[in-house]
C-alpha cells in the first residue's frame, strides 16, 4: 500500500520505473468539457525496454530479486513502498479500480488467492514489487508502474498494432501460426522498429503513430490506482521485454485535480490551463515523470467553438470542426521532451495583432542576425549532437540562421491593446537579443499567453508556449521586457538543456535569471557604460532579496544541491524523489534563482564575460537536447579555461562554498572592491541602500582596499553615517588615504572640508613630510 504524503511537507515520489520500460511516445486525444470542469479521454502510450533489464532466460527473475535487494539497502529515511495486487489486502487510503481481467477466469482466481505480505514499511519510493507480483504458483508478474494522481482511470488495454494497414513494412519475416505469443511478439517488434525509425523519417514515423493509436484493442489488463501511481499488469508476462509495448488508457480528470486550473480569464469567461503545479502533470495524464523519460507526444483535444486551445506544439495548429460546435485542435512534437513540460491552454484567447507592425515581424523572422565570432566559426556546428536523434535545428543551416523565430501573442479581449502597446514590439527585439547571445533558437516558433489573474507567477516557459501574468503589462516596457528575456532564456537552459535530478533547479533559474539580464541589455541598444551601471545596480537588489529570505527560510531549502553527492541517483527500477518537491513554502522562494545567478555572476566575473559567454555557446551547442548535472557545465567551463585551475578554483570547491551549503557564499576582498568600484559610476545612490550595502557586506570589517571604496562611495553621496568611517581610515590607513583628503575638498561640501581639516590636523604631526605637504596644498 502507499503512504499519504503529506503535500505540504514531503518529497515528491516519482513512481514510474522507466529503467524497465520508457515511454518513447504519447498519443492524446482528449475532450475539454467546462461544465463539468473535466478533461476526458484517452491516452496511448509507446514503449522501449528500459536499459536495466536484459532479456536471459533468468531476467525476470533477476530482474525483481536485483531491485528487492537494492531496495533493502535504502536508508531508513525512505522506506519501501509495496503496492498491493489483492483487493482483499487493499489499503483504505488507497483507490483501487476493479481489475479489467483479460483470459480465463481461472487466471483471475488465481489472482485472488495470491498471498501478500502487509508487514513491509511503507512510503512513496518503490520497492521490490513494483516490478513483480507473486502469484499462488511462486511465479512473477511484471507489473509496469506509471506516475498518476488526481485521476479517474476506467479502463487500460493492448493495442493491436498488427491490425494497422501497411505496418508490415516494420516486421522481420516472420511465419505466424496464430499463436499468442508469437503475436504479443510481433506487436512489440513492430513498436521497437516504429519507436528508433532515424530523424529524417519523422513524419512517417508520426503517421503510423496516430494509426497504430487508433488500432483496436487486443486484451483489458489488470491495474489498479494508488495515491501517486497507476499500476499495470498483464497476467502471465513476467519481462518488460513481452509486456505489452502499445497500450491504451482510457481515463478522466477530476475537477479538483491538481495539475490544472479550471478558472475564468480577465474578461469573465471560463478557462482552464496547466499552471505549473508542483506535482507536473499526473494529474492530467497518466505518465513517467522521472527526467529521464524523455518522449515526444501529439495531442487531439476537442472542445466547443469560440475555445482556442494553446499547446507547446511545434505546430501552428488551425481547428477543424468535426460537427457543429465542435472544434478540434492537433499538436505535436518531434523533439524529445520529459512530460512534465506538456502545457496547455484552454479559453476564449484572443490573437492580438498590429498590422504595421505585424508586416515589420515578417521581415525581421528572416533576418540574420550577426554573431560573435567564436560562434560563426564552423568548429561550432562540426559532428553529429549528443543527443538521442531527432529533427534537431542545430543540424539545420536555415534555422541557424533565423534570428526572430515566427511568434503570436494571445490575451482576454480586454488586455488585447495593453498587449499591443508593449509586448508585440519586444517579442522580436528580445529574441533577437537571445539569439545574438546563445546562437541557435531551440524551437521553431513561440506563442505568448497572458493567463488568468491567479497565475501564481510573473511567467512560465514551456517548449513553444510562454505563459506570462498581466502583472507584467502595466508600466512601460522595463518588467514586460526583464521577465520576457527571462522566459526566453528557459529555451536554453531549462528545456532544451534539463537538469537530470530536478532538486539542481538553480541550473534552469540560475541560467535564465543570469541571463536575462545580458538578453535585455542587448534588447536596448544600451552603451557599455549604461549596460554597467544597470547590471551592478540589479545585483545589489537582488542581494538584498537574497539577504532577506535566507534569514526567514529553512536552512535546508537553500541548499542548491540538496542531494550532494547522491544527486542524479535513481533506485534501480528508476524511481526516485524530488527533495522538498512538496513543500509549499519552496515554491515561492527565489534562492535558487538568486543563489544560482550570483554563482554564474562570480564565474564570469572571475573568468571575463567574453570568455564565459563563449563557454556558454559552446556548453549549448554540445549538450542541448540532453540532461546535466551541475558538474557537465563547471566541469567543462574549467576545462575551457586552464589558467583558473591555479587560482584555485574547482569544480570542488564550488559545491563546497556555493552549491552544497547554506546561506549566501563570502565574496572575496576583489569580489568586494570590483562591486563597489561599479557603484562609483551611479550618479546617485539613496542613503538606505548605502546602509543595507554596509550592513549586507560588513564593510567597515573589510580589507583597506574594500574600505577605501567604501569611505569614496560615503564622499560621493554625502552619507554623513559613514563620516565616522572615513576619520578612521585617514587616521589607521595613512599609507592610502592622500587621495581621500582631494575627494572631500573636491566636492565644496562644507562638512567635508571641515572633516578633511580636523583629521589632518590631527594627524599632521605625525604624517610623513611628503604626504604632509601634498595633502596642505589640497586643504589651504
Amino acid at each position: 500500500m502507499e503512504t499519504q504524503l503529506d503535500p505540504m511537507k514531503d518529497d515528491l515520489p516519482l513512481m514510474a520505473n522507466t529503467s524497465y520500460m520508457l515511454v518513447k511516445h504519447y498519443v492524446l486525444d482528449l475532450d475539454v468539457d467546462f461544465k463539468s470542469k473535466v478533461i476526458e479521454g484517452s491516452i496511448v502510450l509507446f514503449f522501449e525496454t528500459g536499459s536495466q533489464y536484459k532479456k536471459t532466460s533468468s531476467a525476470g527473475k533477476e530482474s525483481c530479486q536485483s531491485q528487492f535487494d537494492e531496495t533493502c539497502k535504502m536508508r531508513a529515511s525512505e522506506p519501501c513502498h509495496i503496492p498491493m495486487i489483492n483487493v482483499s489486502t487493499c489499503s483504505s487510503k488507497t483507490e483501487y479500480n476493479d481489475f479489467a481481467v483479460s483470459g480465463t477466469e481461472e487466471e483471475a482466481t488465481s489472482d485472488e488467492n495470491s498471498n501478500h505480505s502487509n508487514n513491509e514499511q511503507a512510503s512513496g519510493i518503490s520497492s521490490s514489487k513494483d516490478c513483480c507480483d507473486i502469484e499462488n504458483h511462486g511465479n512473477k508478474d511484471f507489473l509496469l508502474i506509471l506516475d498518476c494522481c488526481d485521476l479517474s482511470v476506467l479502463k487500460v488495454e493492448e493495442v493491436d498494432v498488427a491490425a494497422v494497414s501497411g505496418i508490415e513494412k516494420f516486421t522481420r519475416p516472420v511465419k505466424l501460426t496464430g499463436a499468442s505469443k508469437e503475436l504479443e511478439n510481433l506487436r512489440n517488434q513492430i513498436v521497437h522498429e516504429l519507436v528508433t525509425l532515424p530523424a529524417d523519417r519523422w513524419k512517417e514515423q508520426l503517421y503510423y503513430f496516430t494509426h497504430c493509436s487508433q488500432a483496436p484493442g487486443c486484451g483489458e489488463l489488470l491495474f489498479s490506482t494508488g495515491t501517486w501511481s497507476l499500476e499495470i499488469r498483464k497476467s502471465g508476462i513476467q519481462t518488460p521485454a513481452d509486456f505489452p509495448h502499445a497500450i491504451r488508457i482510457w481515463y478522466k480528470t477530476k475537477p479538483e485535480g491538481r495539475s490544472v486550473t479550471w478558472t475564468t480569464d480577465q474578461s469573465g469567461r471560463p478557462c482552464v490551463y496547466t499552471m505549473g503545479s508542483p506535482i507536473n502533470n499526473r494529474a492530467l495524464f497518466p505518465c513517467q515523470e522521472p527526467p529521464i523519460a524523455l518522449s515526444t507526444w501529439q495531442a487531439s483535444v476537442r472542445t466547443a467553438a469560440g475555445f482556442v486551445v494553446l499547446m507547446s506544439g511545434e505546430n501552428s495548429a488551425e481547428p477543424v470542426q468535426l460537427r457543429e460546435g465542435i472544434l478540434n485542435w492537433y499538436y505535436y512534437v518531434s523533439m524529445p521532451m520529459p512530460a512534465s513540460t506538456f502545457t496547455i491552454a484552454v479559453g476564449c484567447w484572443q490573437e492580438v495583432k498590429q498590422q504595421s507592425f505585424k508586416q515589420t515581424a515578417a521581415i525581421e523572422t528572416n533576418t540574420v542576425c550577426s554573431l560573435p565570432s567564436s560562434q560563426t566559426d564552423s568548429r561550432w556546428h562540426e559532428g553529429v549532437c549528443g543527443h538521442v536523434e531527432y529533427p534537431c535545428r542545430f543540424q539545420n543551416p536555415a534555422a541557424r540562421l533565423q534570428a526572430v523565430i515566427p511568434y503570436r501573442v494571445f490575451a482576454p479581449w480586454c488586455l488585447m491593446e495593453s498587449c499591443e502597446e508593449y509586448l508585440l514590439q519586444l517579442i522580436p527585439q528580445c529574441l533577437s537579443a537571445a539569439y545574438a547571445t546563445l546562437g541557435t533558437h531551440p524551437f521553431s516558433r513561440l506563442d505568448v499567453l497572458i493567463v488568468p489573474s491567479n497565475f501564481s507567477s510573473l511567467g512560465m516557459a514551456s517548449p513553444h508556449i510562454i505563459f506570462l501574468s498581466q502583472s507584467v503589462l502595466p508600466g512601460g516596457s522595463h518588467l514586460c521586457g526583464t521577465r520576457l528575456c527571462h522566459e526566453i532564456a528557459h529555451a536554453w537552459f531549462g528545456l532544451a538543456i534539463g537538469a537530470r535530478d530536478w532538486t539542481e533547479e538553480w541550473i534552469s533559474e540560475g541560467f535564465a535569471t543570469f541571463l536575462e539580464d545580458i538578453f535585455w541589455a542587448r534588447a536596448q541598444q544600451l552603451s557599455h557604460d549604461e549596460i554597467k551601471g544597470q547590471q551592478e545596480l540589479k545585483a545589489l537588489l537582488r542581494w538584498r532579496r537574497l539577504r532577506d529570505e535566507v534569514q526567514n527560510s529553512e536552512e535546508e531549502l537553500q541548499v542548491l544541491r540538496p542531494k550532494k553527492e547522491s544527486t542524479g541517483e535513481l533506485s534501480e527500477s528508476g524511481a526516485s524523489v524530488v527533495k522538498y518537491g512538496l513543500k509549499a513554502e519552496k515554491i515561492f522562494m527565489q534562492v535558487h534563482y538568486l543563489k544560482g545567478y550570483f554563482l554564474l555572476r562570480s564565474l564570469a566575473r572571475t573568468i571575463g564575460e567574453v570568455s564565459y559567454l563563449a563557454s556558454l555557446r559552446k556548453f549549448v551547442v554540445k549538450f542541448h537536447g540532453q540532461l546535466v548535472l551541475s558538474q557537465d557545465f563547471l566541469s567543462m567551463l574549467l576545462e575551457d579555461i586552464p589558467k583558473q585551475k591555479g587560482s584555485g578554483l574547482t569544480v570542488e570547491s564550488i559545491f563546497q562554498n556555493w552549491l552544497d551549503t547554506s546561506g549566501i557564499p563570502k565574496l572575496l576582498p576583489d569580489q568586494l572592491v570590483l562591486l563597489l568600484e561599479s557603484l562609483l559610476e551611479e550618479k546617485t545612490l539613496c542613503p538606505k541602500l548605502l546602509q543595507c550595502l554596509e550592513r549586507t557586506y560588513r564593510l567597515r570589517e573589510q580589507d583597506a582596499e574594500v574600505r577605501h571604496r567604501w569611505c569614496e562611495l560615503v564622499i560621493k553621496h554625502k552619507y554623513e553615517p559613514g563620516y565616522g568611517d572615513i576619520e578612521r581610515f585617514l587616521r589607521e590607513d595613512q599609507a592610502m588615504g592622500v587621495y581621500l583628503y582631494g575627494e572631500l575638498m573636491v566636492n565644496e561640501d562644507a562638512k567635508q572640508q571641515e572633516l578633511a581639516r580636523k583629521c589632518f590636523a590631527a594627524a599632521q604631526e605625525h604624517m610623513d613630510a611628503s604626504s604632509a605637504k601634498v595633502v596642505a596644498e589640497m586643504l589651504f
